[in-house]
């Protein structure tokens, strides 16, 4: 048993649940692994997350707001901020994902996610902690850099000139002075199919479990509507689309043609971040997996640039990568 085995265990006990078996439930993208422990029918899931990398405290501060709000994210039941480790609700193993895949209803539970989004924008100070970052701005396009800086040279077989990067950057600058000013939204930043937990048994937004958060910022409020709806990984179908994008203008009563152009950047933006990052992860970090996908997100992001606010990255777009230069992971 490990040093971080041991610190687990002694945590498990000093929760309760000593005589719990253990089973490995999950490992994301960072150094967090979650666990499932079972005593009789009774289950929870701790978190595992070594402080000096991943530190606990945002997922408690972000994750007690939600639940403040009315909303389905796992109730805290113990901590240990020290080192790293915290008791959850288990809010079960029906990830939207797994729903859609076995028939789900897909406009329902899209329905029920896009409400969440509402409820954010809706409640005090359109859900906003203090103290959180910006996602706004140069922090936008610093993000989406990664699309010159991965992607471009892995299309091209060359280098990219370091005096390519400043006319992106101007490009971007020039659209996002077209963003409206609609009021900055609380973000959960990864918002998809995949951290989305089906609870058909609670109500309205709460049928809708939240499981992944932690990184919350401030900005545009499309975003994460984008995320949902533009899934890099998954073909929303278009009666879903109109359905989720018609009802969250609705039921917010933001200005349609404001909320439209907002949501033509964030999209352009976000894609053009995971068009990098997908190759990324296939050249840095020997994930190939995400290849396949490249074709779905260059033909969102090209929906998007056709927006007349996009028109300065449009132009960059099709000068640096034409058509050819765009078929990494094509069939």
């Amino acid at each position: 048993m490990s040093d971080r085995d041991k610190l687990r265990a002694d945590f498990i006990a000093r929760s309760g649940w000593a005589d719990a078996r253990e089973s490995l439930l999950a490992g994301d993208a960072s150094f967090r692994k979650y666990f499932r422990l079972r005593c009789g029918d009774r289950t929870v899931v701790v978190m595992d997350s070594p402080a000096a990398h991943e530190p606990v405290e945002p997922f408690v501060r972000v994750g007690r707001h939600l639940k403040a709000l009315g909303l389905s994210a796992p109730e805290i039941l113990a901590e240990d901020l020290a080192h790293g480790f915290l008791l959850l609700e288990d809010l079960g193993d029906d990830t939207f994902a797994r729903v859609l895949s076995k028939g789900g209803d897909e406009v329902a539970l899209y329905e029920r996610a896009t409400d969440v989004l509402v409820a954010l924008h809706r409640a005090p100070d359109h859900g906003l902690l203090p103290g959180l970052g910006a996602y706004l701005g140069e922090n936008l396009i610093e993000a989406a850099i990664l699309l010159p800086e991965w992607y471009l040279p892995e299309a091209s077989g060359m280098k990219v000139p370091d005096e390519e990067f400043e006319p992106y950057r101007a490009a971007w600058r020039a659209c996002l002075a077209h963003l409206p000013t609609d009021g900055d939204s609380l973000l959960l930043r990864d918002y998809h199919k995949d951290n989305l937990i089906w609870l058909p048994d609670r109500p309205g937004a709460k049928a809708c479990g939240l499981l992944d958060f932690q990184d919350a910022q401030r900005g545009h409020p499309s975003y994460d509507l984008v995320s949902l709806i533009e899934d890099a990984r998954r073909d929303v179908s278009p009666k879903a689309y109109a359905r989720c994008l018609a009802r969250y203008i609705d039921m917010t009563g933001l200005d349609v043609t404001n909320f439209q152009t907002g949501f033509a950047l964030m999209a352009a933006q976000r894609h053009a971040r995971v068009i990098g990052l997908f190759v990324r992860l296939w050249r840095r970090d020997a994930k190939p997996e995400y290849l396949p996908h490249l074709p779905r997100v260059w033909r969102l992001f090209e929906r998007a640039l056709k927006h007349d606010a996009l028109a300065p990255l449009r132009q960059w777009v099709d000068r640096v990568l034409p058509p050819p230069l765009r078929r990494i992971g094509a069939a």
